[in-house]
């Protein structure tokens, strides 16, 4: 299984998580589910709604999401998973985040240094919810313009 995205979304989500620094900057993946791989068609940029420790803790509403879920089914396509920042720290989980996964979703997690985008990696929460496991990351050729 991977998650790909073309060059245009993963610039669209680096400038705003960029934009965020240093609070954790976050987002939902929108696309196409197909088997062995996950192809984002969308990447919808959100405001961070955690009132305190916003540099290392995010909040999708629950409203923002369900808006989100509506525009991808109006669209035929699904949530795939979540994007945020790590402001200062490594592209991997931390605890928090492996408490509060939910079992389906990719989660692109993307650590940002002084402002800049240094690593991003995309990552599964394991089927026994114990760990998280590294799933592969690719970036699309930009679609031609007819």
């Amino acid at each position: 299984m991977s998650l790909r995205l073309r060059a245009i979304h993963t610039e669209s989500l680096h400038a705003h998580l960029c934009r965020a620094y240093p609070d954790e900057g976050c987002g939902v993946l929108v696309g196409r589910d197909e088997g062995q791989e996950r192809i984002v068609e969308r990447v919808v940029p959100l405001d961070n709604r955690r009132e305190a420790a916003r540099g290392n803790r995010y909040l999708i509403a629950p409203e923002q999401l369900l808006e989100v879920e509506r525009a991808a089914r109006e669209e035929g396509l699904d949530v795939l998973g979540f994007f945020h920042s790590h402001p200062d720290h490594p592209a991997r989980p931390s605890a928090f985040d492996l408490e509060h996964a939910w079992p389906y979703y990719s989660y692109l997690i993307v650590s940002v240094v002084r402002g800049n985008v240094a690593a991003a990696r995309s990552w599964r929460l394991a089927p026994d919810r114990t760990r998280f496991d590294p799933e592969p990351l690719e970036t699309l050729p930009a679609v031609a313009s007819p």
